[in-house]
């Protein structure tokens, strides 16, 4: 089971501070405020800021600190678009190239998140979801793709977590990955793309409820 260091449980909080709207888009945030409130030395909270830097949620100013990014509904939505045509790309390369290992290690992936989904943590399950998407992209056996796919996968990070938050979205996301999985173990290419598409991408009323769960969205980049 895969488990949350410091500076990830850290960096989760400071998400959801974000994105629920404790802290405005352009807030400097005050690190030694933070390190007391977390109760934490530097390093894990530097470790987080990183992190969040990498997700687009802040931007790190040498000399001038770290600001909340600021992200409209546009750029996220473009954001997940790009998302889905990437992994689309590597659930059909991995149903063709995947190998009987990388199946068990998938399959595997898929029971853990099973293990959290029935356990009710959002949380943990969102981290073996995680998991099993890092499955898919190794599978695809394209090392740069693997690479582009866990960057912007990263950069989804905080609205993926979120998006879970949403009613039955974990119910519905667990049994959407069964369905990748069957169509990644029936070397079906064209299947397993449309599923994984439709696993990631937000449309219609999903992507409108996702929007209002974000209690405070900007209106402008940062």
């Amino acid at each position: 089971m895969a488990k949350q260091t410091q500076s990830q449980k850290i960096r989760d909080l400071l998400e959801d501070a974000i994105v629920n709207g404790r802290f405005a888009p352009g807030d400097k945030l005050d690190t030694e405020a933070l390190a007391k409130e977390f109760a934490c030395s530097r390093t894990p909270l530097r470790e987080a800021l990183q992190q969040l830097e990498m997700s687009g949620l802040v931007s790190i100013a040498p000399k001038r600190g770290t600001f909340v990014t600021q992200l409209d509904v546009t750029q996220l939505a473009e954001r997940f678009e790009v998302m889905s045509e990437i992994e689309g790309i590597c659930a059909g390369l991995a149903a063709r190239r995947i190998t009987p290992d990388e199946l068990d290690q998938l399959t595997r992936a898929h029971e853990a998140c099973n293990l959290q989904y029935e356990a009710g943590d959002i949380e943990a399950y969102y981290y073996e979801n995680t998991v099993f998407h890092n499955c898919i992209y190794q599978a695809s056996h394209n090392s740069f793709l693997a690479h582009e796919a866990t960057r912007l996968h990263a950069l989804l990070h905080p609205y993926r977590r979120m998006q879970l938050k949403l009613r039955n979205r974990m119910k519905n996301s667990l049994q959407e990955h069964a369905f990748i999985v069957e169509q990644i173990r029936l070397g079906n290419e064209e299947g397993a793309i449309q599923a994984i598409k439709s696993h990631v991408t937000i449309q219609g009323a999903g992507f409108n409820d996702f929007v209002a769960s974000l209690k405070t969205m900007p209106d402008s980049a940062y």
